[in-house]
């Protein structure tokens, strides 16, 4: 029979449109994202530094196994879903970390959304160019 790990606690983080689930387990402070290591699936260095901000701040990096699934957007937006969904999963397993993460913004949804494209124009502020004759 196969042993399946706990999860301690579980946060949803949102960005854009990007949504990740996030599962905390005891372990040694190894990230898994979509079934890939988080260095590889995260490009850039800036990225994955967003990713373990919130494990920084509360100094809590290797104690943890983190499972990510997420989905929607491009990379970016789904490094900060990440990151919201780090930070409240945090706030569960531990109270007293939520004035830390709340001070470093990263238990507020960012709600910066694209705006939509309307109709008869090229986008969603941009017009067709106008013709005089």
């Amino acid at each position: 029979m196969k042993e399946t790990k706990k999860d301690i606690a579980m946060g949803t983080g949102r960005r854009k449109t990007a949504v990740a689930r996030v599962y905390l387990r005891e372990g040694s402070g190894k990230i898994v994202v979509n079934g890939k290591d988080f260095n590889e699936y995260f490009a850039s260095d800036e990225q994955k530094q967003v990713v373990r901000q919130p494990l920084l701040v509360t100094s809590l990096e290797n104690k943890f196994d983190i499972l990510i699934n997420v989905c929607g957007g491009g990379l970016n937006g789904q490094a900060g879903a990440c990151l919201h969904g780090i930070a409240r999963a945090l706030t569960q397993y531990d109270p007293d970390c939520h004035t830390a993460l709340k001070t470093n913004g990263y238990l507020t949804r960012d709600s910066r959304m694209v705006e939509r494209k309307k109709y008869g124009q090229r986008g969603a502020r941009r017009r067709f160019q106008f013709s005089k004759r």
